[in-house]
C-alpha cells in the first residue's frame, strides 16, 4: 500500500545548467514524513510552445503560459486515505522553453490542482530564469520591483501604491526583477540596495521575508564565495 504523505513536493527540473547554477525543491504543506509521492502517470497531452528570447514568461496571460507547457495528470497518495485522488486529479506542468516542472497533488479537483501548479510554475520561473541587465549605469527599476520595495525606499514614489508581500500574485514579478539586479551585481546586496534607495539592512530584511527568495540569493552568494544572508 502506498504510504500517505502530509506534504507536497514541488520538484524543479531544468534542462542543462541553471542560470543561477543551482537546483532545489520547494515543499508546501504541513507535516513531515520521509516518504514521497507515489505517482502513476495516466494521461498526457501537450501543446506547441513558442520559444521567447526575452524570457518575460511571467507577464504572459494564464492560457498563453499554459500553451507553453506540457501537462500530465496522475494519481498520487496523500492525506485522505481511500477518498483522495481515486481519479487522475494531480497535475504536473512542464514549461517547454525552460524545462522547469511544477506540480500540485493536494486537492481532489484537477481544476484546482492545475491552478496551484501554474502559480508554483510562475514562482519557479521567477527564481530560475534571469533577464540580463545590459546597462547598469542607466538602470531604472521596473514598476513590478518598486511594488515589493519597503516604503522607506528613496526611489519609490508615492504613486507606486502600498508595498506588496509574498502572498500577492504580483510578488513573483518583483522577485524576478530583484534577482535579475542582484545577479547583474555579482550577488552584492549592498550594491543592489544602493540602486534601490535602501540600506543594506532594509534590502536584506526584504530578501529574508520570503524563504524561496532567500534561498535563491544565498545560493548565488555561495557560488561567488560570499557569506549567506541570515
Amino acid at each position: 500500500m502506498a504510504q500517505s504523505i502530509s506534504w507536497v513536493r514541488l520538484a524543479v527540473a531544468v534542462r542543462g545548467r541553471s542560470s543561477l547554477g543551482f537546483n532545489y525543491s520547494i515543499y508546501h504543506g504541513g507535516g513531515g514524513g520521509g516518504g514521497g509521492d507515489v505517482v502513476k502517470c495516466c494521461c498526457c497531452w501537450s501543446s506547441s510552445s513558442e520559444r521567447r528570447d526575452d524570457k518575460q514568461y511571467l507577464k504572459l496571460e494564464e492560457e498563453v503560459l499554459m500553451d507553453q507547457c506540457e501537462m500530465s495528470t496522475f494519481k498520487s497518495s496523500g492525506p485522505g486515505g481511500q477518498h483522495r485522488n481515486k481519479r487522475e486529479s494531480a497535475v504536473r506542468l512542464k514549461h517547454l522553453p525552460t524545462g522547469i516542472i511544477a506540480q500540485a497533488v493536494e486537492d481532489r479537483s484537477q481544476h484546482k490542482n492545475r491552478a496551484s501548479a501554474l502559480a508554483r510554475l510562475r514562482t519557479l520561473l521567477a527564481l530560475k530564469v534571469r533577464n540580463e541587465i545590459h546597462d547598469l549605469d542607466n538602470y531604472t527599476p521596473p514598476p513590478e520591483l518598486l511594488l515589493i520595495l519597503p516604503l522607506k525606499s528613496t526611489i519609490r514614489g508615492s504613486d507606486v501604491g502600498p508595498q506588496i508581500g509574498p502572498n500577492n500574485p504580483k510578488f513573483a514579478l518583483g522577485m524576478q526583477a530583484l534577482l535579475d539586479l542582484i545577479f547583474a551585481l555579482n550577488a552584492s546586496v549592498g550594491d543592489a540596495a544602493n540602486y534601490l534607495g535602501l540600506s543594506t539592512g532594509a534590502l536584506s530584511r526584504l530578501i529574508l521575508s520570503d524563504h524561496s527568495l532567500r534561498m535563491a540569493v544565498n545560493e548565488l552568494r555561495a557560488s561567488k564565495g560570499m557569506k549567506p544572508l541570515k
